[in-house]
Formats: structure tokens, sequence, C-alpha cells
């Protein structure tokens, strides 16, 4: 699972560094940029988590440089920062889906607890049973995941490589290509991730479960399970790589 990507844009360069050094030192990756031109510019080249941008910047204003990003990132999360009183362009970034509004000197605790809140980039679930899948992935939506859909093995192992996948959600029967198979053509490729096991047939399957245990998967649910425990897995495994 990958670091937190933050974005930091201020053109006070002593400023910019400091909130940079703290953040970093919380466990986050960080990318600074000092003017509106270079963050779009900077946007343009990759995808961050979250930015924390200026509203007073040189050349393009924050909330101008905002709304340029938006057009062509318009899932992205950026949080002004202001230091003055600057009601109407606070205004209207709010209006155009800003993520929040900070005022300097800044409070590194509400910060963190705005970090706290970004998901990991996707969870896949794999699993041949639809009616499974639709109630597995309205529930992960809705707590704000973004969730990818694979009915296959082999469509996971495909979706892994090209996508950013930071959690697996791996049912044991599958039609092409089953559940330990794909766990193990991952792990010989390098592309392992997180691996929560689902399974009808716990009781069927005790070998193969535990030979899942001894390859130090993330968890294993028996179907039905309570939605709950699915969420307090991934919680979990998010707050291990954050610690």
């Amino acid at each position: 699972m990958k670091k937190i990507r933050v974005f930091i844009i201020d053109d006070d360069r002593d400023f910019a560094e400091s909130l940079s050094m703290a953040i970093e030192g919380r466990g986050f990756d960080v990318e600074l940029a000092f003017s509106g031109e270079e963050a779009i510019e900077k946007f343009q080249e990759k995808d961050f988590d979250i930015a924390f941008m200026d509203v007073k910047l040189p050349g393009k204003n924050g909330v101008e440089s905002f709304i340029e990003i938006k057009k062509f990132k318009p899932g992205v999360r950026v949080v002004m920062m202001t230091g003055y009183s600057l009601e109407q362009l606070l205004e209207q970034a709010v209006r155009n889906g800003a993520w929040g509004v900070l005022h300097k000197p800044l409070d590194m605790n509400h910060i963190l607890k705005m970090l706290e809140k970004i998901k990991p980039d996707g969870i896949l679930i794999t699993d041949d049973d639809p009616d499974f899948v639709e109630s597995i992935k309205d529930l992960l939506m809705n707590e704000g995941y973004n969730v990818f859909v694979a009915e296959n093995g082999k469509e996971a192992i495909e979706r892994i490589q090209k996508n950013n996948i930071d959690i697996l959600i791996l049912d044991l029967r599958m039609p092409i290509l089953g559940g330990i198979e794909t766990y193990l053509e991952l792990k010989k490729s390098g592309h392992i991730v997180p691996t929560i096991i689902v399974t009808a047939f716990a009781d069927e399957e005790v070998g193969t479960i535990e030979k899942l245990h001894s390859m130090s998967v993330s968890g294993i649910l028996k179907k039905p399970f309570d939605p709950r425990e699915l969420l307090d897995i991934i919680e979990r495994l998010i707050a291990e790589v954050r610690s």
C-alpha cells in the first residue's frame, strides 16, 4: 500500500518547507510548488491524494489555479490556505468544490485529521457472485473507498498490474483461476497486496485456509459475514501502513 501523496503550494518557501517536514515526519510523501502555474504543471504530470494551496500566489492566485486544475482533475482534493481575509475568493473556492479552508497559522492536528480521512487508492473485489460483489461494492463506496471489480483470478492479476490497488478482497472458488492460485501468481510476480480471503465453503477448504494463513494473508471471512468485520480489517490494514 503506497503512502498518501501530499502536495503543498505556497510562495512562502520557509512556511512550505516547514509544513512539508512536519507532514513527512508523520509518514506521508510530500511535494512542493511555489506558484499556481507550477502547481498546474505538476498536476498535469502526476496525481496527489490531497493538496494544500495558498490563496495568495504570484501570477495565478490559488483559487484561479484550483479552478483550472479542477477542469482536468475533477476529483482533486484541494484545501485552501490563507493568512488574510479574502472572503470572496474563499467563497469562490468552496463553490467550486474546495475540500476545506485553513487559516494561518495552521493547526497541525487539524491537518493530520484531514490526512487521516484520505482513503487508499483502490480496493479490488474478485468474486464471480454478482449479488455479493454489488453488496460489498456499495458498502465500501459508501465509506468513501475507490472500488474495482474482477470476476476471476486472471482478471484480478491484470487489474492489479495496471491499477493502483491497495487491498484485494479475494474469493477462493472462482472460474479460470481460483483464489489460492491467484494469490500465488501475484506473489510470484511481485504484485502481492494485502489480501482478505472470503469463502462460503470454509468447512470444505480447511487445508487451503491453513495454507493461506501460513502465507500471511491479511484476513479470512466466511460468507455470510458481518460487513463491519470487513470494514474493521480494512481500517486495520490502513492503520498498519500509516503507523
